[in-house]
């Protein structure tokens, strides 16, 4: 089976943008919500496989099964749109307005299923309330307020900081969406998405969907953080962050790369 030149899979990756943002918005919810459900549970399995083996370079070689059923099942996660839909829009193929509808849409089902999903796991793992501590739950907490709390006290320096560890995430992210395409072979899809997935994920960088999962969950199971602090010192600027990262680290660049006769 012969591997798509680099253009050819630019131009793949384009009509793909073209057709996320024009999707009904209807679609864009419903994969967007089952996306973030998946990326929730990926992101318990990782925290478990962290705690249980006391190795987190183990959980980070989990994590990725989360985004491979995502890539395999055509759902939307916004993370992988910030790249590959702007390509469609830098060569003319969409409106922005369609852009930032595909995206308003998707960060929403995201954020709903991301929320459903740690509600789901603050049940379970607290046992409904009669179980307030255990290795698990202290994890999540501990990685909640890390990721909030520990950026509040570096003041306006954490802006920078969490504004480059999104755009570094999202543009390896956005690359696991890319290698997906680069073979048409499932386990070699399942391979080429892993790498660059594992990568963000043991480097420690931010991403927004995963946060809107752990955050959340984090402050369900007793995490001293309020819906400001969450949204002010980590979601916000982790959105902007991985909407830039991706955008241009991945999408920019593989035009400017790889440009074909089409427009």
């Amino acid at each position: 089976m012969i591997p798509p030149t680099p253009i050819e899979l630019v131009d793949t990756l384009t009509a793909l943008g073209k057709k996320k943002a024009l999707l009904p918005h209807e679609l864009m919810l419903w994969r967007g919500i089952y996306s973030g459900l998946l990326l929730g549970i990926s992101t318990t399995l990782a925290l478990t496989v962290t705690v249980e083996s006391g190795m987190p370079f183990l959980g980070a070689l989990a994590f990725p099964v989360g985004f491979v059923m995502i890539i395999l099942l055509g759902t939307e996660l916004v993370t992988g749109n910030f790249a590959i839909i702007p390509m469609a829009f830098f060569r003319g193929q969409i409106k922005q307005q369609d852009m930032l509808k595909n995206w308003k849409w998707v960060i929403l089902g995201n954020f709903i299923g991301s929320i459903l999903y740690a509600l789901l796991f603050s049940i379970y793992i607290s046992k409904l309330g009669h179980v307030e501590s255990s290795p698990l739950i202290e994890k999540v907490i501990a990685v909640a307020e890390a990721k909030t709390l520990a950026y509040q006290k570096l003041g306006f320096a954490a802006f920078i900081v969490i504004f480059i560890k999104a755009a570094l995430c999202n543009w390896m992210v956005s690359m696991g969406v890319v290698m997906a395409f680069v073979s048409k072979s499932i386990s070699a899809k399942i391979l080429a998405i892993w790498m660059p997935i594992f990568t963000f994920f043991a480097l420690g960088l931010e991403h927004c969907v995963v946060n809107m999962f752990v955050i959340p969950a984090g402050m369900m199971l007793g995490a001293e953080i309020n819906i400001f602090q969450w949204l002010f010192w980590n979601q916000i600027p982790v959105i902007l962050g991985n909407a830039l990262g991706a955008m241009y680290l991945t999408g920019w660049f593989l035009l400017k790369m790889h440009r074909s006769c089409r427009p």
